[in-house]
C-alpha cells in the first residue's frame, strides 16, 4: 500500500505554552485519506495495552515509510534532532476511542506523556469527519511542569500520586482546564490532519463526554497514532 503526500499539503509550526515545546500541524497530509479509512473498516480492532480508552489495530507498514519521508526534513529545524539519525517506531497503530467516561482509570483523566525521552516524537493522524475532538495540551499546575524528562519524571509523578488520593478529580474525559491542569493549547481534529508533538509533551485526547465515537472505523474517531524515536 503505498502512501503519498498529498501535494497541498500545508505546514503550520507553533510553539506550546510557556516552554514552547514545537508543535506541528500537518493540513492534507496524504494524497488518499480514504484508501487509509477504507483499510481500516476492513481490520478486526482489540483492546491494547491499559492506558488507551479503546480499541487498536496495526496500522500498514507503508505508513512508516511515509511518516519517515515527511518529518525527516523537519527534525533538525524544529526538534533539533538529527535529520540523519534512524527511525524506530514503538507504536504505528489505528486508534478507536471507545470507552464510556465513567470507566476511566486515574491515569485516563488526565493528560498524560507518552515517555520522558528527549528524542521521541508522537505523531496522530486524524481520519474522521464527524466532530469528535482533537489534542489538548496542558501545564500541571502544582508543578508547573508542561513536558516531563527525565529530570522531571521523579517529582512530577510522586506530586501526580499524592493528587490522585487528595484531590476530586472529575469523571469522565478532561476538557480544559482542571483543578490540577490549564489547559495551554490545542489542535482540532481535522479530516487528514497530523499533529506531531514530542512524546513529553503533557497532552490528552479533547474528548466530549457527552458523545462517547462508536467502535466503527467508518463513523468513529478513527487516527493513526505513531511513536517514533529517532536513533543516532
Amino acid at each position: 500500500m503505498l502512501i503519498q503526500p498529498h501535494p497541498g499539503l500545508r505546514l503550520q509550526v507553533r510553539r506550546i505554552g510557556n516552554e514552547g515545546a514545537p508543535l506541528l500541524v500537518i493540513d492534507q497530509a496524504v494524497a488518499d485519506p480514504d484508501r487509509l479509512v477504507r483499510k481500516a473498516a476492513r481490520g478486526h480492532f482489540t483492546p491494547q495495552g491499559t492506558l488507551f480508552p479503546g480499541l487498536r489495530i496495526r496500522a500498514p507498514l507503508s505508513y512508516e515509510a511515509f511518516l519517515e519521508q515527511l518529518l525527516r526534513p523537519l527534525l533538525a529545524p524544529h526538534f533539533g534532532l538529527p535529520a540523519g539519525g534512524r527511525f524506530a517506531f514503538p507504536m504505528c497503530h489505528y486508534s478507536l476511542v471507545t470507552l464510556p467516561p465513567d470507566r476511566l482509570a486515574f491515569l485516563q483523566r488526565v493528560p498524560h506523556v507518552d515517555s520522558v525521552q528527549g528524542n521521541g516524537l508522537a505523531t496522530m493522524h486524524y481520519l474522521f469527519r464527524g466532530d469528535w475532538g482533537g489534542t489538548a495540551f496542558y501545564r500541571h499546575r502544582a508543578t508547573g511542569f508542561e513536558s516531563v524528562d527525565e529530570s522531571r519524571q521523579a517529582g512530577y509523578f510522586a506530586t501526580l500520586e499524592q493528587e490522585s488520593r487528595r484531590e476530586q478529580v472529575a469523571d469522565g474525559y478532561i476538557r480544559g482546564d482542571s483543578p490540577l491542569f490549564e489547559r495551554i493549547d490545542a489542535a482540532d481534529g481535522v479530516f487528514n490532519r497530523l499533529v506531531v508533538y514530542r512524546r513529553n509533551s503533557l497532552h490528552s485526547g479533547d474528548i466530549d463526554n457527552a458523545r462517547i465515537p462508536p467502535a466503527d472505523a467508518l463513523a468513529g474517531r478513527l487516527s493513526i497514532n505513531s511513536f517514533i524515536d529517532i536513533l543516532a
